[in-house]
């Protein structure tokens, strides 16, 4: 009995044994025979199939790259066998019919073709699995019509007139039919709220060409027109024109969400402070006065009314000449803002503004410092004593003081490490030490700050060490350098006509140096802020006409366009510097603005509340 029993076990194992060795070596005839067909040889990679064929166990792993062995090799007949023999084995897989569609294609039998895609999709039209499973074949073998009509009738099985939008949306995005495609991401967005930024994100990754984002707007006001009261409209069209920075158009759809929603100006103040970092001034200004107008008692009352005079403080600082008269009247509105709200904690930002304002542009530096302390006294952010204290060593440095502002800055840096405001002294500190033509010291402070968490100080920081490593490469002693610091220096100080006279002799001195287009640069944008605007242009022309291949000349190109739009008032002029801009520098970081400029020049916008 024992021996029996010792003899069945015995037989189990051995053919356990003799199984498992022999799925091992199939396994690796498997690999083999796929390596065989990536190396493109197809007889040794058939020969293995074909074998591996003949055990059913083995069949639905090797099909699909047997089928493309010997469809390659144009291995007909044997193809049609192997479809029909997986069709028969395997009726529940429509991709299948898709396969031998393409072989009939492979025989010119078109209609024969059409038939069997036609089967493939009625049978995985009611399954969601199958018609995924379908549609995906379909395109994988670049029957992209056939792909899209799988899931137009998977979608009215299923009585769902958005169902697939998303799949659709990528057919037809593949098929350039951007409209039917805009539709789909449209019916997606309607269907579920949360699917919004989904939507956003493949707007945005799939609309490159600025008539895309046109057909965008065209679609989306078609749509508001017939469904006004349909707000997920309003809010892809905010986004569309925030992403084109076009900020008085999107502050009409924000009005029209903040109603709808009762966001009490939430939404406005977000795009306002957006507007504001992309120096639209007049556009953020008049959504902060919105927000404190509409909403009186509201939360963003104190807030809104500040970013109103900032706003307008920015517009005036950034006009060409800055005219004394409206800098006071800048100031004269903070007086009335801390009238209404009060001199506290609440208005410390309004008190440190108006310093820089006395600082920089009335030249009161002591009244400068005493509203500075002032608003330190009432502040119980660490963030913002720190930045009064960076100002403070701003207002020295213009006292003609660098060691007391070289003190305030580093304590700044010690109290305030890897934060943006500790940054940001650290660069000041940099960019001392590189005024004082101390250019190892400086280095030192900028390879820091290469790595800094804000982008905009560790862009700052990039530019000013290629600028000092460029020009002391050849000119070792930095004497050109030296000299260019110091006239940065006097525009800081506001010392413009001694800095004007150091950049002219140093066009004489220099004609040939690495740092001649700099020099252009920087006596250009001082020329247009003490209001000499042709000469800033004739100037700008000098870096076009030579030395339009570096850095600077794309720069100076748009500069000129913004003058005769903004300065002179020259809406003809402008437009064509901002339409040879778009062809003559593709690419370029403005390309976006300019063309954004030009539109709205032509009179593509109108303001309609």
């Amino acid at each position: 009995m024992q021996k029996k029993k010792y003899t069945t076990w015995h037989f189990f194992f051995s053919f356990l044994f003799a199984f498992g060795s022999h799925l091992l070596q199939a396994q690796t005839n498997i690999d083999l025979a796929n390596q065989y067909l990536d190396q493109q040889e197809y007889d040794k990679a058939i020969s293995l199939y074909e074998e591996l064929a003949t055990e059913d166990t083995f069949l639905d792993k090797i099909y699909p790259n047997y089928l493309l062995a010997l469809m390659t090799v144009k291995n007909y007949k044997e193809a049609e066998k192997l479809i029909k023999n997986q069709i028969r084995r395997r009726p529940e897989l429509p991709i299948l019919h898709i396969d031998y569609g393409l072989w009939y294609d492979s025989q010119a039998k078109p209609t024969k073709a059409d038939e069997e895609y036609q089967t493939a999709i009625n049978q995985a039209k009611k399954s969601e699995e199958n018609t995924y499973r379908v549609a995906d074949h379909f395109i994988k073998n670049e029957r992209i019509n056939w792909a899209e009509k799988m899931l137009l009738e998977a979608r009215k099985s299923a009585n769902n007139p958005i169902a697939y939008a998303a799949e659709l949306a990528d057919i037809y995005h593949l098929q350039n039919r951007q409209q039917e495609m805009i539709g789909e991401y449209l019916n997606l967005a309607l269907a579920e709220k949360d699917y919004l930024s989904l939507v956003q994100d493949a707007l945005q990754d799939r609309l490159q060409k600025q008539e895309d984002f046109d057909l965008l707007e065209k679609v989306l006001l078609e749509r508001t027109q017939k469904e006004p009261n349909e707000v997920i409209y309003n809010e892809l069209l905010l986004w569309l024109y925030t992403q084109q920075k076009l900020f008085n158009q999107a502050f009409i759809q924000a009005k029209a969400i903040d109603k709808l929603y009762r966001e009490q100006g939430s939404g406005i103040m977000d795009l306002g402070n957006i507007a504001l970092k992309n120096k639209d001034y007049s556009a953020a200004g008049k959504m902060f006065e919105y927000v404190y107008k509409q909403y009186p008692k509201g939360i963003y009352y104190t807030e809104a009314k500040q970013a109103y005079i900032n706003a307008r403080e920015e517009a005036v600082k950034n006009s060409y000449p800055i005219v004394k008269e409206q800098v006071i009247a800048v100031i004269q509105e903070y007086e009335l803002l801390l009238t209404d709200l009060g001199r506290n904690n609440y208005t410390t930002k309004a008190l440190r503004n108006m310093a820089l304002l006395y600082a920089f542009y009335l030249d009161d530096k002591n009244k400068a410092i005493a509203l500075l302390q002032e608003a330190m006294s009432y502040s119980r952010a660490n963030e913002f004593i720190a930045e009064c204290k960076t100002s403070l060593g701003d207002i020295y440095l213009l006292r003609g003081e660098p060691w007391e502002s070289t003190l305030l800055y580093s304590q700044v840096e010690k109290d305030m490490k890897e934060t943006n405001v500790g940054y940001e002294a650290k660069l000041k500190n940099a960019k001392l030490s590189y005024f004082k033509a101390e250019f190892s010291l400086a280095q030192e402070h900028l390879d820091i700050l290469k790595n800094a968490t804000s982008r905009e100080i560790a862009n700052d920081a990039m530019s000013l060490s290629l600028l000092i490593q460029d020009n002391t490469v050849y000119d070792t002693l930095g004497l050109a350098l030296k000299e260019y610091s110091k006239a940065e220096l006097m525009i800081f100080q506001n010392q413009n006509d001694s800095a004007l006279v150091i950049f002219d002799r140093l066009i004489a001195k220099y004609p040939y140096h690495t740092l001649i287009d700099e020099i252009h640069w920087q006596k250009a944008k001082l020329l247009l802020k003490m209001g000499q605007i042709q000469d800033a242009i004739k100037t700008l022309e000098i870096i076009v006409n030579n030395y339009d291949d570096d850095i600077l000349g794309d720069d100076a190109y748009f500069l000129i366009a913004k003058i005769y739009e903004e300065q002179l008032k020259d809406k003809t002029k402008a437009m064509e510097y901002y339409q040879n801009h778009l062809i003559r520098y593709k690419g370029s970081i403005y390309s976006a603005e300019a063309r954004k400029r030009f539109r709205i020049l032509r009179g593509d916008f109108v303001d309609i509340e």
